[in-house]
């Protein structure tokens, strides 16, 4: 299922979008300064009751273990479940994409591998072409970064390197594989952004 490309939203759109940034652990803080410098009023958030009402969610990079276990502690699941059955948007990165995954919160219909490349030491960039984000290449900062190793049809990869996916989108949830906060390209934040202000005409909130 192929997705048009998204324009980026407007100045004037954008500071109406209010963007969530899980903050149980990972590099939140380059999440919420991208998403303000697009103009976005970015938040950490830490508790069920701050996941409501946001327009977007960005499930960071970090440790998948860790995060994992945070969300369970903390009480998370059911509030990040609602906000992606309202239809908004969740960008999950590097650990976040294994979040989101079959085997965790099922989010897409995808499984991914942890340190699909190697470990810490096999850290390595590259100039990706993704789809979506327009024609030129993006500089992408893989660090022991997963890969998709299966999908189902309703997903569509918007890239890969060396034949295994890293970034794919199901419906209102984008994932990719390296961390997008750690360069001056702000691209794929703008299409979370993109993808919230195409669905603010939906009705659906998270009950009170």
């Amino acid at each position: 299922m192929a997705h048009r490309e998204a324009p980026p939203p407007s100045r004037s759109g954008a500071e109406g979008l209010r963007i969530g940034v899980l903050a149980s652990q990972g590099d939140f803080a380059a999440h919420t300064g991208m998403l303000r410098s697009l103009g976005a009023q970015a938040v950490e958030v830490r508790t069920p009751a701050e996941i409501r009402d946001l327009d977007g969610l960005v499930i960071p990079g970090g440790e998948s273990t860790t995060i994992t276990k945070a969300i369970e502690r903390d009480g998370l699941e059911p509030a990040i479940r609602a906000h992606a059955e309202a239809g908004r948007p969740i960008l999950g990165t590097c650990a976040g994409m294994i979040v989101c995954d079959r085997a965790h919160l099922a989010l897409v219909d995808a499984t991914a591998r942890r340190n699909a490349f190697g470990r810490q030491i096999a850290s390595f960039e590259l100039e990706l072409q993704i789809n979506g984000i327009g024609p030129d290449p993006m500089r992408a900062v893989f660090i022991r970064a997963p890969w998709i190793d299966e999908y189902g049809e309703g997903v569509d990869v918007l890239a890969s390197v060396d034949g295994h996916p890293v970034v794919l989108r199901e419906g209102q949830v984008l994932l990719c594989a390296f961390h997008p906060e750690l360069t001056d390209d702000s691209r794929i934040h703008a299409l979370l952004m993109a993808m919230a202000t195409a669905g603010s005409d939906a009705p659906q909130r998270c009950p009170a």
